[in-house]
């Protein structure tokens, strides 16, 4: 089994638990950011919802800087801050403020979602057609770091005016055009539906025109990767999520993890056992053997230049353990030692 040879990233929501608060939440983010520098993972980026029980990351900025501050190494940035729901020239500003605390390290992620529901876009001052202007926001944006912004004369961004935060865009509706388009780094979260994976990835590749911002095409893929002892272990460690997901599309309710042995005694309907069925398939877990199998070939498939794991689930140990896993079968952990070394 030979390492991947490809960065390894982290994307963490901050899941609550069962009978925990969201301040434990946010604190075994900021925890699991410094194990994964000790590791050897190249970013760790953090999540913008609002108003959702189950996840206390909506502040992601907030929690970019508390996570850079006890770390040294490891990027740290978002994946993502979702641009319609923020005057552009407010995030330029913020990600102004993290660049110039912490110069080197802060990543950009962007995305284009609203609010879940009707009355959380109500309470942010947003619809539906925000998000249909992100393109135009995203231009705005990158002007205000490049000092090219044309929409309000006489305006400048301080302190991100001059400074160069690399910006990705996340591949949700339009985002693999406007990435192309833009000339920017594209992150790609569909490891479950290989086909059109591949067809994103492709014609990103096709129509990307080089930008100040990135001169060649750049893919990350991101998705749940559990790594254990046996394949049945990994699986277990999928159904927290997964229950989380169906129990949301039929509740209404997306809430607090649960642990698995409850999950498996839960009386559901055939509805929600049907969604949580197939909230269970498609993701890549396993043993170390069978996984780096699966990501030798999704890399193959995709020519990804990095993976980014989105894995949550209710034991935090175990989930600690399976980045552990997952860096050794990567070779992360070899090649960290010897860069500090």
């Amino acid at each position: 089994m030979s390492p991947l040879h490809i960065p390894l990233s982290i994307l963490d929501r901050s899941r609550t638990r069962e009978g925990e608060d969201h301040g434990q939440a946010l604190r075994d983010t900021v925890r699991l950011a410094q194990e994964a520098e000790t590791l050897g993972y190249h970013r760790l980026w953090v999540a913008e919802h609002h108003g959702v029980p189950g996840v206390a990351g909506s502040a992601p900025t907030v929690l970019a800087s508390a996570i850079a501050a006890v770390t040294s190494r490891i990027r740290v940035g978002t994946g993502g801050v979702m641009l319609p729901n923020h005057q552009p020239l407010v995030v330029a500003e913020q990600f102004g403020v993290l660049e110039s605390l912490f110069p080197g390290r802060i990543d950009m992620g962007l995305g284009r979602s609203v609010g879940f529901t009707g009355g959380v876009r109500s309470a942010l001052g947003r619809d539906q057609a925000d998000a249909d202007r992100f393109a135009e926001q995203l231009d705005e944006l990158l002007g205000w770091f490049t000092g090219l912004q044309t929409a309000h004369p006489g305006v400048r961004a301080h302190p991100a005016e001059g400074l160069r935060v690399p910006p990705f865009v996340l591949a949700t509706g339009d985002g693999t055009r406007i990435a192309a388009a833009a000339g920017l780094p594209l992150v790609v979260g569909d490891l479950r539906r290989r086909t059109r994976l591949r067809e994103s990835v492709e014609e990103y590749r096709e129509t990307f025109k080089p930008s100040t911002w990135a001169a060649e095409p750049y893919v990350m893929v991101a998705g749940t990767i559990v790594v254990a002892d046996t394949d049945e272990e990994a699986r277990r460690l999928l159904a927290p999520e997964a229950w989380a997901m169906a129990n949301a599309r039929t509740q209404g309710h997306f809430d607090p993890l649960l642990p698995p042995e409850l999950i498996e005694s839960l009386e559901m309907t055939e509805k929600q056992r049907g969604l949580y069925e197939a909230g269970m398939l498609g993701h890549i877990h396993g043993t170390e053997a069978r996984v780096a199998e699966a990501l030798e070939r999704v890399v193959a498939e995709t020519g990804a230049q990095e993976i980014m794991v989105t894995t949550s689930t209710h034991d935090r140990g175990a989930l600690l353990d399976s980045y552990r896993r997952l860096a050794r079968l990567a070779g992360l952990t070899r090649a960290n030692t010897a860069s500090r070394a």
